[in-house]
Order: structure tokens, then C-alpha cells, then sequence
């Protein structure tokens, strides 16, 4: 499939496995501005197989803080090669391995400890690049 025309889909929420912690701030702020606008703007990003969150622990929870059971996702082969896991700016090291293991676990890494970025063409860019606005309403989301 190609990683530039994925589709979303609604997931369960309790399907679904964190591997890092959120930032309790940020979790504030998004959860306001989603209740502000009305709409969740963007999927998140799940590996299909083991459904470990790669992008969105905070969109994640803001669902589950808004009762929901559902959210929107685009499910991908995490293990794809144009799929990259890279350590935020100072932090130690991650791979594709201790994500995984993370949330199969429980025992979660600290909050901002990858980044996962993909490869188009020659280019890297970080994954929100395919997580493309696919705005959501909010009563729309079970």
C-alpha cells in the first residue's frame, strides 16, 4: 500500500497499545482545542500487527479522557523500510524493537522518545506527512 493514500479508520481504543508516556500539558491543550473545535483533525498512527500507536498518544487520549470508544487511525506494516524511528533532539537512541516491546509490555518510555519520520522518495519527513487532516467530527466518533 502505498503510504501516501492511506484511508483511515475507526479502532477501538482499548485494541490499541501505547508505547510512551504523554505530556500531561500538551494532553490540556489538545483536549481543549478538540472540544473547541468539535472535530478530532487528524488520525493517528498504528502499527497493524501488534496495534502500537506510532503517532498520536495524545489524540489517543484525549479520545479515551472524552469517553469515546473509537478513533480514527491509519493502520500501517510498522516494520515497512520507509517507516524510521529516530531520537527526539538529546534524547538516547530508540528503535523500531524498543517501541514495540514497549507496548507489549506496559512498561511505556518517557514522553517524546522517538520520532518517527518516512521515507518519500528521497526525502525524509516526519510521519504527520502522511497522517494527512482528515478532519472528524466528534459526534461522529462512537
Amino acid at each position: 500500500m502505498d503510504l501516501l493514500e492511506l484511508k483511515p479508520r475507526l479502532v477501538r481504543l482499548d485494541e490499541l497499545r501505547e508505547h510512551e508516556h504523554y505530556i500531561p500539558e500538551h494532553l490540556e491543550e489538545l483536549l481543549n482545542e478538540i472540544l473547541s473545535d468539535g472535530v478530532l483533525k487528524r488520525p493517528i498512527l498504528v502499527d497493524e500487527r501488534t496495534m502500537t500507536i506510532i503517532d498520536g498518544h495524545h489524540r489517543y487520549n484525549c479520545m479515551k479522557r472524552l469517553g469515546k470508544r473509537y478513533i480514527p487511525a491509519y493502520l500501517v506494516d510498522y516494520m515497512r523500510e520507509e517507516i524510521v524511528v529516530e531520537p527526539w533532539d538529546g534524547k538516547p537512541p530508540v528503535t523500531k524493537e524498543d517501541v514495540i516491546r514497549a507496548a507489549l509490555t506496559g512498561k511505556r518510555l518517557p514522553p517524546k522518545s522517538s520520532k518517527h519520520m518516512v521515507r518519500i522518495g528521497d526525502e525524509l519527513h516526519h510521519v504527520t506527512y502522511i497522517e494527512r487532516e482528515d478532519p472528524t467530527p466528534l459526534d461522529r466518533i462512537p
